[in-house]
């Protein structure tokens, strides 16, 4: 089987890493990829978001199947186009992506169908929301409509900030288009829990939890970023809290999807806050997380391929997930100044350690080959996953393995995890 992967972080190394494991697949293809993904795939210098380019070299290479690790082209329809050029494609349509691609979608649909959420309102004119504001109650938590690689979310503790935040979102359009349309949300406040599914239109099948830490630094300080670390299984999703998700929000949201003639085949990202009076959705996501995908996928005993061809076919309720006993940290290793501004094209060295240590993974998400280097090429450089008898050895693990890795400008989250310390 000849399987091309879309994307070119570390999701989709991690993606990448899962496939090659599998007997059936032969070829391995990414678009675009990057240096750590050539290991196991043939980079593919074709862009995302360039479909028509994409769609040619899926024919013209005769590929069996397509898996869409990002969000702009799952939100832009690259799986619609590629089914109707034949080419068989994991991951929801446009008209299911839209779960992901606009939250004041997401939260009508959880309003419609009493999937638990945050209280909220949306808004296509600023003045509404500046006015709306006036009244509110304080934090609150103002929402990019569309996709901000992460970052459309702000938490204003004041009047002053949520003004700002308007501006900000609305006026400036620091988040472009995406800010067309703002979500006014109550703040929650909880443990937060991600949680990644399986769907195949009708049938979803969850796969083991992770946290993510969304801050760029320590103490959940400083601005959001695509995610610092990550840690699975989180200690905080007991068995009391799966039941609970089971019976109002997973088999809901894929039920919600299908009335509304929207039938979601791929994955489902379930981002959850545990509050008070329950868990509640903070939001969705159309595809497998970025660092999530790389503590649960290599935790995951399942093939790959299987499961995604049960998702396509209809066939997930003959499928049973397993997932090793055991844990998983990644420390994701930034250049200094993420999300901001920073420098790229330095030198990494030590990645060849990975290689003689069983239970170790460095995920690549900004590099590129430069020669016979491989260079830092994104804000996002490497993700260093670990895994360990449980989530102390894990994250032990992990960052001992920082320390094999170096390049100018490194910088990292030292507490990665350290809720962990608090739990278990």
């Amino acid at each position: 089987m000849k399987v091309l992967i879309v994307g070119s972080g570390g999701r989709e190394h991690a993606i990448a890493d899962s496939v090659a494991k599998s007997s059936k697949v032969d070829k391995i293809y990414c678009a675009p990829g990057n240096a750590g993904i050539a290991a196991l795939a043939e980079c593919v210098n074709i862009g995302a978001m360039e479909f028509e380019k994409l769609v040619a070299f899926a024919k013209e290479q005769v590929i069996d199947l397509c898996i869409v690790g990002m969000d702009d082209p799952l939100v832009g329809g690259l799986v619609d186009r590629m089914e109707a050029a034949g080419i068989r494609t994991f991951g929801p349509r446009k008209n299911a992506a839209i779960l992901e691609g606009s939250k004041a979608f997401s939260k009508d649909l959880m309003k419609k169908y009493h999937i638990p959420t945050a209280a909220y309102e949306n808004f296509k004119d600023p003045e509404a929301a500046l006015s709306y504001l006036e009244n509110a109650k304080f934090p609150i938590v103002l929402k990019a409509d569309g996709l901000a690689l992460g970052k459309g979310v702000l938490i204003c503790n004041n009047l002053e900030e949520a003004r700002e935040g308007v501006k900000t979102i609305m006026l400036d359009k620091k988040f472009g288009a995406a800010g067309n349309e703002m979500v006014i949300e109550e703040f929650m406040t909880g443990r937060e829990v991600s949680v990644l599914s399986f769907v195949d239109g009708k049938t979803i099948k969850t796969m083991t939890s992770a946290q993510d830490h969304k801050r760029a630094g320590d103490g959940d300080t400083g601005l959001n970023t695509g995610g610092m670390g990550t840690f699975s299984p989180s200690p905080f999703y007991t068995k009391e809290v799966e039941e609970y998700c089971e019976r109002y929000i997973y088999q809901a949201t894929v039920d919600a999807m299908a009335a509304e003639g929207r039938p979601f085949c791929g994955v489902i990202f379930f981002g959850l806050m545990l509050t008070e009076d329950g868990p509640k959705v903070l939001e969705y996501n159309a595809r497998f997380g970025d660092p999530e995908a790389q503590v649960v996928l290599p935790r995951m005993k399942n093939d790959m391929i299987d499961v995604v061809e049960a998702c396509i076919d209809g066939k997930l309720d003959q499928i049973e997930l397993e997932f090793e006993d055991n844990a998983a940290v990644c420390v994701v290793l930034a250049s200094d100044g993420y999300p901001v501004s920073y420098e790229k094209g330095f030198p990494i060295s030590g990645l060849e350690e990975f290689e003689k240590h069983d239970g170790y993974y460095c995920f690549h998400a900004g590099t590129k080959a430069d020669g016979d280097q491989i260079v830092t090429n994104g804000g996002r450089v490497l993700g260093i996953t670990a895994k360990g008898a449980d989530l102390l050895e894990a994250r032990k693990n992990a960052y001992a393995a920082t320390e094999w890795v170096q390049f100018e400008n490194k910088y990292m989250r030292h507490d990665i995890g350290k809720a962990i310390d608090e739990r278990v």
